[in-house]
């Protein structure tokens, strides 16, 4: 017996990750496994014993839209997941991260990505495949991990940042490496048709990777092609890109913004309901708010960022590339932003490292304060930030946002952005925030479906048959709280306090927070496709 990982609990309420209703019972881990799930006679208890009676337990959660690529690996602590009951988060999204790549795509990405992940100091790249940073992983994190082989990256590695449809020896030099990282242990694929360079791809390039993604079970987790004006037919394409491929579809941060969709959403669950009644298998996860969060020169139209950074750089330069930039970021509509023209009130600057009296403040408000046109103050700042800075941008629709999570395929991810000076809520919060706001004091959700959409669901999208749901042989990766005070503390202005309300996290039994704290264990491994 492993005395760390053997332990009882008493008398909690145990939510089971099904949707089922909590019943009171006690459980007994033995060697990180879920032993007994009921009734433990006196005598039969194991290890330390804890007095659940006035907690709940439940399965861990599990982050399906994680932005912590290289947190899980630099920051041992990672408190914003350890801290709200994660335990294992699915990177690699919105087809952006570091593998595969040869040394030169990554520094590209390193750069690129910034605003996402910042770049930690004296972080060893000593991976440069699936394997390799699934292996590194292994070495022990916070939380367990799963992998999404990003698409965009995949694009880099073999046409850079150039635009243009791939041509037959393109597609076959991805589809390999798309192949070689399914037999790694990726999970899936996942697209950021908004950023460069995936917004160069055809719908074709999309279906032939996805076709080997099928061939492993694997899944298609999109940012796709718009989420303004033309969201409808950007979910339409994905799920004719899934029909084509037989590889099934995982709506990512799905949301509703524009205006002409606030309390439409019955459009979007007819797409889904026709996909499940013609056999699709489309699911989709969203987080509870409204505001979303990028790095600042995504809104750039994909013309001036075509080959890099670098190019970009220098085309920006010129003023008759930036005048017809703002032309399409103000006039015409920008595809880095939806396709739309930036409204730059709803950008406010979250992350930069020279312009520090600016974090807080909308583009606007800084340009007005500055005397200068709000475009051009814009440029100003993203190239004096040397393209590092990041943004939350507010649009979301309360109403909307109420309906998508009430949606019977719908599951949870954060989409967490954990660097910058003031980053998002959402990476401290999302999953206190479905508990606390939507599901005990909303009551949008019952407490029983928001746990299942943080387990048992995402569980079921990964093809994970040990995880997920509390039930004897599973793993027993688990969170005792109090259900009567979790809450989500971080804010916008704060966004970096702790959900309050989790007592205990377990991975495989090893805890990670214990009475509220973090521990310094680090249970987290790689969880591989086994298909």
């Amino acid at each position: 017996m492993n005395a760390e990982n053997t332990f009882t609990i008493r008398g909690a309420t145990i939510i089971d990750g099904t949707g089922s209703v909590g019943v009171r019972a006690d459980l007994l881990i033995i060697n990180g496994k879920i032993a007994i799930n009921g009734k433990i006679l006196k005598g039969e208890e194991q290890g330390k014993i804890f007095d659940g009676s006035d907690l709940t337990v439940t399965p861990g959660f599990i982050d399906l839209h994680a932005h912590s690529d290289l947190a899980v690996l630099a920051d041992k602590e990672h408190l914003a997941k350890v801290t709200q009951g994660v335990t294992l988060e699915v990177v690699g999204q919105d087809g952006l991260s570091y593998v595969p790549a040869d040394e030169n795509t990554q520094a590209q990405l390193r750069e690129q990505l910034y605003g996402w992940n910042g770049d930690p100091t004296g972080f060893n790249w000593n991976f440069n495949s699936v394997a390799q940073y699934l292996s590194r992983v292994d070495d022990g994190a916070a939380v367990n991990v799963a992998y999404l082989i990003p698409h965009g990256t995949v694009r880099m590695m073999v046409k850079d940042n150039d635009e243009g449809f791939a041509d037959k020896t393109e597609l076959s030099k991805m589809a390999e490496l798309v192949d070689v990282g399914m037999r790694e242990g990726a999970v899936g694929l996942s697209a950021g048709l908004t950023y460069t360079p995936a917004m160069y791809a055809s719908d074709d390039e999309l279906i032939h990777l996805c076709k080997v993604v099928a061939k492993y079970g694997g899944y298609y987790a999109p940012h796709h092609r718009n989420y303004g004006l033309q969201f409808l037919d950007a979910v339409d394409d994905c799920i004719e890109i899934s029909r084509a491929s037989g590889s099934p579809l995982h709506l990512t941060h799905c949301n509703m913004t524009a205006q002409i969709y606030h309390g439409r959403t019955d459009l979007l669950f007819e797409k889904l309901s026709k996909a499940d009644r013609d056999g699709l298998d489309v699911t989709l996860d969203s987080y509870p708010y409204l505001a979303g969060s990028t790095y600042l020169h995504a809104l750039l139209p994909s013309w001036v960022q075509a080959g890099g950074l670098s190019p970009m750089r220098e085309r920006l330069q010129s003023k008759e590339v930036r005048a017809k930039v703002t032309n399409a970021l103000n006039i015409t509509g920008s595809d880095g932003n939806q396709g739309g023209t930036v409204d730059w009130q709803a950008v406010v600057v979250a992350g930069v490292e020279k312009s520090l009296d600016l974090v807080g403040l909308s583009i606007e408000a800084a340009a007005k304060a500055a005397g200068k046109e709000p475009s051009e103050f814009y440029l100003d700042l993203i190239a004096k930030e040397d393209y590092h800075a990041s943004c939350v941008i507010f649009k979301g629709h309360e109403g909307n946002t109420r309906a998508i999570m009430q949606h019977p395929k719908h599951m949870v991810g954060s989409d967490g952005i954990l660097t910058g000076n003031r980053p998002h809520p959402r990476s401290y919060g999302t999953f206190a925030r479905y508990l606390g706001h939507y599901a005990r004091e909303e009551k949008v959700l019952t407490f029983e479906g928001a746990v299942n959409r943080m387990t048992g669901r995402p569980a079921g999208r990964l093809g994970l048959t040990d995880r997920g749901i509390i039930k004897e042989g599973m793993h027993a990766d688990l969170v005792m709280l109090d259900a009567a005070s979790v809450i989500d503390r971080s804010t916008y202005e704060n966004p970096r306090l702790p959900a309050a309300g989790f007592e205990y996290v377990w991975i495989d039994g090893v805890a990670t927070l214990a009475q509220g704290a973090r521990t310094s264990n680090l249970p987290g491994r790689a969880i591989r496709s086994t298909s």
